[in-house]
């Protein structure tokens, strides 16, 4: 994320949200759902080291998915075990792989297709080139 619109910024920020999907699908996506748990930022990615900026939250998680918490339901008026767990991540390669520890450099880089990736080496680029993709897409669409 690049907070003033400048591509040539010498500063990174990473926010990571928290989305309530036990909701109707028209509303966990709006901002009065989303919480922003932390944001990581400085001059440059957290790379490999992710996981450390992310420990606190993991460790949060698995309290809320092992114990629960004790919360208290203002509709109802009584307190309740909040038990919650994480569903699912969303983000870009790189962060995939930090994270997964799923390689996405190489050969078999699609974690889909993984060793049917279809891919071409350039002669003289030594650069991978991934082919094929277009086939997930519908028949008539204007990218295939």
């Amino acid at each position: 994320m690049n907070p003033y619109g400048s591509l040539s910024t010498q500063h990174s920020s990473w926010p990571v949200l928290q989305v309530i999907y036990n909701l109707p699908p028209w509303l966990c996506m709006k901002r009065k759902y989303m919480m922003l748990s932390m944001m990581i930022s400085g001059p440059r990615q957290p790379g490999n080291d992710i996981d450390v900026y992310l420990s606190p939250l993991t460790e949060d998680l698995t309290k809320l998915w092992d114990e629960g918490v004790l919360v208290f339901d203002g509709f109802r008026n009584k307190t309740f075990q909040m038990c919650a767990m994480l569903f699912c991540t969303i983000n870009d390669f790189p962060t995939y792989e930090n994270l997964s520890s799923y390689s996405v450099k190489g050969h078999c880089a699609c974690p889909i297709c993984e060793e049917d990736t279809s891919y071409i080496q350039l002669k003289h680029g030594r650069k991978t080139v991934y082919t094929r993709h277009g086939r997930f897409l519908k028949p008539h669409h204007p990218y295939r």
